[in-house]
């Protein structure tokens, strides 16, 4: 009878342990999300076009329809989302050169530019003239000190100004409108500060202290390039915690907006303050509740502004590697600045140069430009240079020809930030050189009218950012924004490339327009192969992070005047959906 009763309860017992295991099995099944989709560009050739994507742990398990999923679906705990059934995904955007710095700063500050802006902090309305800048400015102003909650200590600053659309409106022109206030322009380019007297007495800055100081122009209140940073040190309060912790969340809602999923910081320590820069960044970014990542890229011109030597500046960004977070992380990118801004007319160009007479600006010297590039060539960073004029691009040509003949480097994805104007020969050059090119084609947009007639000419203005030729040449293309010196949309970057109109209705070189498909892989899979993270994102592809952008239309098929009109649903990032409210 013991003998039974041990029989017994040893059976009991294994079953228990059983149920137990299988209760345990049954619990630990991977979850499996299916979205359906009235269709997916997956932006990938093997399959270009899917109606469904199964997804599992934030990463893409398989791409196909329904009845081709069923394999998956086998022992797995699987939810079919219908949420996008009547909706068109796309692989998540990518923005490969912003600043967060830029819009977490600025959109402290209405703004007032030769072109409307839609932003999370309002509608601003556009000036193109002089009388429609001057009332709009004394509005602002008057706006701004009749609210009692501003701050006394913290001049009036209002982004956007250009003398080719606003005139000259200089600090004596500042003091006649605005004697007793505080006033300050930031120009549409960034590169610009503008400040009248009692800005300057506010900010408690003397005409001695910037004496010889190159690019400030005293008496017309006048600060740009490196010169601009002499302001820029006495401005503490664009820094606060809570003003610019504003601002950035202003800044990760144009990037969710505008159907963005990864971005690339393109000057970490622009103000000479990575890491505390960086510090805010992550504060804000590294929250479950913000869909998008960032890769950040050391800038040149920090560390000159330091003395810092390229061999330190190496072991410097080697350590800010350490800092990497769950959303924010430095790669191997290093930014060299080569030229000005486009937008001052400071870029460099060639014979013969600008119309009226004005020289460019060179930003770094051609022996600090060759110290750092070979430091970071050689440790295998992938370069990136700001480069806007051919007299430019001609030196990175030379700088990377030098660089290769010295240490060869197969892959090794040099980018031309920006490409304002670069001639089809040394287009061919950049594409035998191996050099990608990361483009604003809203500078054509918004600048070619007056370029043509103030600035360039009609043949060098209406080629400007030649998309078209490199695009001929074999070169990966991706687009980017640099906002705010473009609205901070993909489809709008998009839409500027294939159009190829003017703020004034006017048709630039249509030689040098891209396709639609050229341009949607511009902010998609070659966005991501100019970051270097084209096994990541970029495609709607087995294995990759799962992020997508959710359209309302398809950008193949509607009239391609439309592009910048499609509506974003919102996004996906890495499995969760994220609308936009």
């Amino acid at each position: 009878m013991k003998n039974v009763m041990k029989f017994l309860i040893l059976i009991m017992c294994q079953f228990c342990i059983q149920a137990s295991y299988s209760e345990t099995n049954a619990n630990s099944k991977e979850l499996l999300t299916i979205f359906e989709a009235k269709k997916i560009i997956t932006m990938d050739s093997s399959t270009p076009y899917a109606k469904a994507v199964a997804v599992s742990d934030g990463r893409i398990v398989s791409v196909g329809t329904l009845e081709s999923l069923k394999p998956w679906m086998k022992n797995r705990q699987v939810t079919v989302d219908t949420t996008f059934k009547d909706k068109i995904l796309m692989p998540g955007f990518i923005e490969p050169h912003v600043h967060p710095s830029l819009p977490a700063i600025l959109t402290q500050f209405p703004f007032l530019a030769p072109d409307e802006w839609s932003l999370p902090t309002g509608e601003f309305p556009a000036a193109k003239s002089n009388k429609e800048y001057l009332e709009l400015l004394k509005g602002q102003v008057e706006t701004h000190y009749q609210n009692p909650n501003h701050d006394a200590k913290i001049p009036f600053i209002s982004w956007g100004y250009h003398s080719l659309w606003h005139g000259e409106v200089y600090r004596d022109k500042l003091d006649e409108l605005f004697p007793d206030q505080a006033v300050m322009l930031w120009h549409r380019s960034f590169h610009e500060l503008i400040a009248n007297s009692a800005a300057l007495k506010l900010l408690n800055l003397n005409e001695e202290d910037i004496k010889g100081v190159h690019s400030i122009d005293w008496q017309k209140g006048h600060f740009w390039e490196l010169g601009a940073r002499h302001l820029v040190t006495k401005m503490g309060f664009i820094f606060a915690p809570q003003r610019y912790g504003e601002g950035m969340k202003n800044f990760v809602a144009m990037l969710h907006a505008g159907g963005v999923t990864s971005a690339m910081d393109m000057g970490t320590g622009i103000f000479g303050n990575a890491p505390s820069e960086v510090a805010m960044i992550q504060r804000i970014m590294d929250n479950k509740k913000v869909p998008t990542r960032m890769v950040l890229t050391p800038i040149i011109t920090d560390f000159l502004a330091r003395n810092v030597s390229p061999v330190e500046a190496l072991k410097e960004v080697t350590r800010w590697n350490l800092q990497n977070s769950e959303k924010v992380f430095f790669g191997n990118h290093f930014k060299l600045m080569i030229d000005g801004a486009i937008f001052s007319g400071l870029a460099q160009f060639a014979y013969p140069g600008y119309i009226d007479g004005h020289d460019g600006e060179w930003l770094t010297s051609p022996e600090q430009l060759y110290d750092y590039a070979k430091v970071f060539w050689n440790a295998g960073y992938q370069i990136h240079a700001h480069t806007n004029g051919d007299k430019s691009a001609a030196v990175l040509i030379d700088l990377i020809a030098k660089l290769q003949d010295q240490k060869p480097r197969v892959d090794h994805r040099t980018t031309l930030e920006h490409f304002a104007y670069t001639n089809t020969d040394q287009i061919r050059k950049l594409k035998d050189l191996g050099v990608d090119i990361s483009a604003n084609p809203y500078y054509q947009y918004i600048l070619s009218d007056l370029y043509a007639d103030k600035w360039l000419g009609e043949d060098r203005a209406r080629n400007m950012v030649p998309l078209g030729s490199a695009a001929k040449s074999g070169i990966t293309i991706a687009l980017h924004s640099d906002s705010p010196m473009a609205p901070l949309s993909p489809l709008t970057l998009a839409w500027a490339a294939v159009n190829r109109v003017t703020i004034g209705g006017n048709q630039n070189a249509e030689s040098e327009k891209l396709s639609v498909d050229q341009a949607m892989r511009a902010i998609t899979i070659d966005a991501a192969w100019v970051m270097n993270k084209e096994q990541e994102i970029g495609s709607i592809r087995a294995g990759k992070i799962a992020d997508f952008v959710v359209l309302e239309e398809n950008p193949y098929m509607v009239n391609p005047k439309r592009l910048k009109d499609i509506k974003i649903w919102g996004t996906v990032f890495e499995g969760e959906k994220f609308p936009i409210h």
